[in-house]
């Protein structure tokens, strides 16, 4: 009996000591630099500031298409709505109509691209001085089929596409095919950017209406229907192309040698680059919700939400 008794009792001891070696190894442990770097990625994903709006204040916000997602961003951030309710809330006129709505007073800032020339024009007649800030970063980006084996163009060869001197695509090293270039329509914001960047001092040729559609959605639409033959030669902002209406079958063209992305356009070494901006009306009362917003949009946290959103803050 006395030698089971021991024996139980060895047993035992061994199942104790089984039992506590994991709880040791839960003992506080040194040093503790992995946790500081977890701490610290945790902290990059919680908001980025606390929420000084609310609905009921929030200013009435217009812009650029390309602009949309940036706006839902801001909604988000600023009032704390959950983004994906932020996104199925913003809406926007697009870029010429939304520079008339606010110099007319029926909206209190903008996130927008530059106007048109015609655009300006009506400003003026309207006469509400804006005040307007640089926040981002984008580009004027060409696009052609991705079969085309045509990589690059220079700026001087794509004016000479747009005055009509060069038609075909065997003149760039391509297939011998007749280009068929897009344009937008003389108020929308691409077309502004094509003429202030590329083509300044040049009047482009008259294209076809087929190939000016009013949207830019349709213009890219446009160009995947000639997939099968690879001729089409259109352009757009990079963000939208990029990440709000990206299409199977198509591909950016490099410009002087060098393709867009984040990092070419975010270290200028894309060509054709414009910021777009937030305005609102000179005459807003300081301390309103508008200048709140306006304000917020230029400090860290406000550039910060901007480069979240997937855009390029302006430097």
């Amino acid at each position: 009996m006395k030698k089971l008794m021991a024996f139980m009792l060895i047993i035992c001891l061994l199942l104790a000591g089984c039992v506590y070696v994991p709880a040791e190894r839960e003992e506080p442990q040194e040093p503790k630099a992995e946790e500081n770097v977890t701490d610290n990625t945790q902290q990059a994903q919680t908001p980025v500031c606390e929420p000084f709006l609310t609905l009921e204040n929030y200013p009435r916000m217009d812009g650029s298409t390309a602009n949309l997602p940036l706006m839902a961003a801001v909604l988000s951030a600023a009032t704390g709505m959950e983004l994906s309710e932020a996104e199925n809330t913003v809406d926007c006129t697009t870029t010429p109509w939304a520079w008339e709505s606010l110099a007319r007073g029926n909206s209190d800032i903008l996130l927008v691209y530059e106007a048109a020339q015609d655009t300006k024009a009506v400003l003026e007649e309207i006469g509400t001085e804006l005040e307007i800030t640089p926040i981002g970063l984008d580009a004027l980006v060409f696009i052609v089929n991705e079969q085309n084996p045509v990589q690059s163009m220079t700026q001087e060869q794509l004016r000479q596409v747009y005055t009509g001197q060069i038609t075909n695509w065997s003149e760039l090293g391509g297939e011998d095919l007749a280009i068929k270039a897009f344009q937008r329509d003389p108020t929308s914001g691409s077309q502004s950017l094509f003429k202030k960047l590329l083509m300044p001092d040049t009047e482009p040729m008259e294209a076809p209406k087929e190939f000016t559609p009013s949207a830019m959605g349709e213009l890219i639409e446009g160009l995947a229907s000639y997939n099968i033959e690879g001729s089409a030669l259109g352009y757009s902002v990079f963000y939208y192309a990029s990440y709000m209406y990206a299409k199977p079958g198509l591909r950016f063209v490099a410009v002087d040698g060098v393709a867009p992305s984040d990092e070419t356009i975010a270290d200028q070494a894309y060509p054709l680059l414009n910021p777009f901006y937030v305005a609102i009306r000179a005459d807003e009362p300081e301390g309103s919700p508008v200048r709140q917003l306006r304000d917020w949009l230029l400090t860290q946290e406000g550039m910060q939400v901007i480069a979240e959103a997937g855009y390029i803050p302006y430097q």
